[in-house]
């Protein structure tokens, strides 16, 4: 099985770069499921209904979020049906949405999706340490194939992460910095693993911020609302190829201009 995941799609640059290009991946890289983070497609924070249809029309099979996600009021009540989109499993059971879903991908076999939220900086309602093992469990009963989106700030989270499941989950993926790390690899046992995947939107910007406005905030360090940027647009993300038994077999950085 070939499973591309894309990481935090940035804005209207970003949702566009998936429509647009989506569809041609799925057949020249022949993926038999992808994966995309859209905590930020609205503006840059958050996810609205309409856009979560949007990619998921545009060739998605499932959407992972993270620590925007209530950014847009609307999504809660979304959440409650969507059976495609995965918000973070380590927060309050009783918020709407669900952390694992069971997809159903082009070849017929099915991929478990999990989302995580880290706890440094983010403050998830329990550590994602102390829920991923019987998320781990109740997704090995629909299917041998588990991927898993790492929301984090932290590094040292997201590397602890993957050697804490290296050899029972198909794939743990870092994401949120939105900078695309050079360790992809397949650590023991068989699990694909990347410390940040990067960013799928516009790539001359401070993380798909226009810059003049990241710098105004830094420089005079007054709150200041930013903008998607919309210049050099990519899609990144991991190529991840796995057998039947979950396993990865290899796992390479994607990156591709829009």
């Amino acid at each position: 099985m070939k499973i591309l995941f894309l990481a935090d799609v940035y804005g209207a640059p970003g949702v566009s770069a998936i429509e647009s290009k989506l569809r041609l991946l799925r057949a020249e890289l022949e993926l038999d499921c992808v994966v995309v983070n859209a905590e930020n497609a609205a503006d840059g924070a958050g996810l609205t209904p309409k856009l979560a249809e949007r990619l998921l029309a545009a060739g998605a099979d499932c959407l992972t979020l993270g620590n925007h996600l209530w950014r847009r009021k609307e999504i809660g009540p979304y959440l409650i049906e969507a059976d495609r989109v995965v918000r973070p499993a380590n927060l309050l059971d009783k918020l709407p949405g669900r952390g694992l879903q069971i997809v159903p991908t082009r070849n017929g076999q099915h991929v478990a999706v999990i989302n995580l939220l880290g706890s440094f900086t983010m403050e998830p309602a329990q550590s994602m340490f102390s829920v991923i093992d019987a998320l781990l469990d109740e997704a090995h009963r629909s299917t041998p194939i588990v991927l898993i989106d790492v929301h984090a700030e932290a590094t040292s989270e997201k590397i602890a992460m993957g050697w804490h499941l290296a050899g029972r989950a198909t794939a743990v993926l870092g994401t949120h910095t939105h900078v695309q790390t050079s360790d992809a690899r397949v650590l023991p046992g068989g699990t694909a693993y990347i410390t940040d995947a990067g960013m799928t939107g516009p790539h001359d910007s401070v993380i798909g911020a226009k810059k003049e406005l990241s710098l105004r905030r830094f420089i005079l360090q007054q709150p200041q609302r930013l903008e998607p940027a919309s210049e050099d647009v990519r899609l990144e993300g991991i190529l991840i190829t796995c057998d039947d038994d979950g396993r990865a077999t290899s796992a390479e950085a994607f990156r591709r201009s829009a």
